[in-house]
């Protein structure tokens, strides 16, 4: 069943942890996921400052240099939300209280399963609230350089992400699919981050990448191979996580959307740019719910009201 199938919202049957290090921090950081009421949307909590808080909204993107980072660099702030947002996006989990003791989630593996396994632990339950989705109406398109980003009218929710590198190790290569849980458990959410052991110094100088190792990390030597002993989990792994990226990136949105998202030589600025696009301009978009399902399909939408939670005033 594809997540835009879903007609109710969901949060989690249970509270669950996870524990690791901070890819750009190198420091220890745990995350614990509270199951949240029906409306309530994605919040990351301060488990160190009482009352300190951020929503997972588009509109909360303070910076987007190497990740996606929620609220104020410089102050209160979460940092590589990306790949959490991309499993609670692949796995169509709605509401949810992200507890944390730091400012960086963990990076954990490089990927979004472990996220997706704690997911599957703690059960996902159905909520009795109707979930809501923007409907792309109509293209729109952001270019810049040689890279572009668009959202064009679908059945569903698709994504076509094509990257393109020098390197021997990436070259060109594409992923494209419709969208469901199954599929992103088993085709997206092993995907790992990557990078050039050639970058390693310069961001270590910089104050960047200090958690980053082979254990989280798919790293390209400077002869253009793949140096991690174990090889790549899949032959397009890279187009593989830049499409994790771009879901978490496109969950900042407030909803789900129904539509296809295309991206060439794309990123988290790209994205994010993107999505603020799309938001900015409201007859690019409306806001529907399934109304009558047939043998497990929506087959009709109508437009309703925004959820209180939806930064649709960009």
């Amino acid at each position: 069943m594809g997540t835009y199938l879903y007609d109710y919202q969901t949060t989690l049957k249970s509270r669950v942890t996870l524990s690791g290090v901070g890819v750009h921090s190198g420091k220890p950081v745990s995350v614990t996921f509270l199951p949240a009421d029906a409306d309530t949307g994605i919040i990351f909590h301060s488990a160190n400052e009482p009352g300190r808080e951020l929503r997972a909204l588009s509109s909360e993107v303070g910076s987007t240099d190497l990740c996606t980072l929620l609220g104020d660099p410089a102050g209160f702030h979460v940092g590589t939300v990306e790949h959490v947002m991309g499993a609670l996006f692949g796995m169509g989990i709605d509401n949810l209280v992200v507890e944390i003791d730091g400012n960086e989630v963990p990076i954990l593996d490089g990927s979004a399963i472990r996220f997706v396994e704690a997911f599957e632990q703690a059960g996902i339950e159905v909520q009795s609230a109707r979930r809501r989705y923007i409907r792309v109406l109509k293209p729109v398109r952001i270019d810049s350089g040689a890279s572009w980003a668009e959202f064009r009218p679908h059945n569903g929710t698709r994504f076509e992400v094509e990257i393109d590198f020098a390197s021997a190790a990436i070259g060109r290569q594409s992923f494209k699919a419709d969208m469901s849980a199954e599929l992103f458990r088993n085709e997206i959410a092993r995907a790992r981050t990557f990078g050039f052991l050639k970058d390693v110094e310069p961001l270590w100088a910089a104050g960047y990448a200090l958690g980053s190792s082979l254990e989280n990390s798919v790293v390209i030597g400077d002869d253009s191979r793949v140096i991690n002993m174990e090889g790549l989990r899949y032959p397009d792994e890279f187009a593989r996580h830049k499409t994790l990226d771009a879901m978490g990136d496109l969950a900042l949105a407030g909803a789900r959307f129904l539509g296809c998202f295309r991206s060439y030589r794309g990123g988290h600025k790209l994205n994010a740019t993107a999505l603020r696009a799309l938001l900015s301009d409201r007859t690019a978009f409306e806001i529907v719910e399934a109304t009558r399902r047939d043998r497990g399909r929506s087959i009709e939408m109508v437009a309703v009201s925004s959820p209180v939670y939806a930064p649709w005033t960009l």
